[in-house]
């Protein structure tokens, strides 16, 4: 019994020498701990380009959101939301809860989206959290959404991709021609497709289609005034099939955001040439013209389209 005992003594001991053994080889293998798993918040908060956009998150109440879903975020950075006027938190915060939390859900997508899926194409509709479509254009050599342009792309998150813009994307609330109406400057743009139409129904048709999508090039007042139309009333005496033509003359009918235009001339709703030129800046050249157009205000998302704002008056 004696040698029994001693035995079994023994045994503990040794059994224990290994498990301590096997426990500091356990500790000496895992000396350094795995990383913590990290959402899509804490990537957002981790990266100071994204502050902006942390406080609009938190702001907006998505935050529990974007921890527990999987979520693609085109996220802009804070040069893109004070491009937009935003010039730090508390300009997002000048907004409405609603108003902020409709904005980030247009810029995120319900499912992964690594930047190799993105279809190679022009103008791709993808649905957003918010309801509406975002259009994402892939060449061989570079990626825009809408406006925005995507300057860095699969950034990763245990639940999630964020793809980096440098926009903010505005979701669109009116067509072609309430945007028209709603904007002092083009006064004379709406009283001239207003007067073509009486001739022309096609005019605001296209301004205000429901089906299909047109780019406006939209003269501003005074450069309707510098084409010969001093006031309202001079357009409203104008003939009709006048003003049609020209107007139409400043129609496409395509979604042409400015990172998707290139040198070379497009096509107008009236079967005349525009040339367009992107080397410094945006230009567009009528047929009838004899200097360019300057954009002055480009990319205003219309819930059918897209109006650029130009200095000049398109001839055909």
């Amino acid at each position: 019994m004696k040698r029994a005992s001693e035995w079994i003594r023994r045994t503990r001991q040794i059994g224990m020498a290994l498990l301590m053994v096997g426990f500091m080889g356990a500790c000496t293998d895992n000396t350094t701990p795995p990383p913590p798993r990290q959402t899509l918040v804490d990537v957002v908060a981790a990266n100071s380009n994204f502050s902006i956009l942390r406080d609009a998150i938190e702001y907006a109440g998505l935050s529990s959101d974007l921890r527990l879903n999987t979520v693609t975020i085109f996220a802009p950075t804070n040069a893109a939301f004070q491009a937009a006027g935003f010039a730090d938190p508390a300009a997002v915060k000048t907004l409405a809860t609603g108003t902020v939390r409709s904005l980030l859900l247009y810029h995120m997508l319900g499912f992964n989206v690594p930047a190799s899926a993105l279809v190679v194409g022009k103008n791709t509709a993808v649905p957003t959290l918010q309801g509406g479509d975002i259009y994402v254009t892939k060449t061989a050599s570079a990626v825009s959404v809408n406006n925005a342009r995507v300057t860095a792309t699969d950034m990763r998150a245990e639940n999630g991709l964020i793809h980096t813009i440098d926009r903010v994307l505005m979701p669109p609330t009116l067509n072609l021609l309430e945007i028209a109406q709603g904007d002092p400057s083009l006064t004379y743009l709406v009283a001239a497709a207003t007067r073509a139409a009486t001739g022309n129904p096609a005019v605001v048709s296209a301004l205000t289609s429901t089906s299909n999508a047109f780019t406006v090039f939209a003269p501003t007042n005074e450069a309707f005034i510098a084409a010969g139309f001093p006031s309202i009333a001079s357009i409203q005496a104008a003939p009709a099939a006048t003003l049609a033509a020209v107007i139409l003359n400043h129609v496409v009918a395509d979604r042409a955001f400015s990172p998707t235009l290139a040198n070379g001339n497009v096509t107008t709703a009236g079967s005349g040439q525009l040339a367009v030129d992107v080397s410094n800046g945006v230009t567009v050249k009528g047929n009838g013209n004899t200097m360019a157009s300057k954009v002055l205000k480009a990319d205003i998302l219309a819930t059918n389209g897209v109006v650029h704002v130009i200095d000049r008056v398109l001839l055909p």
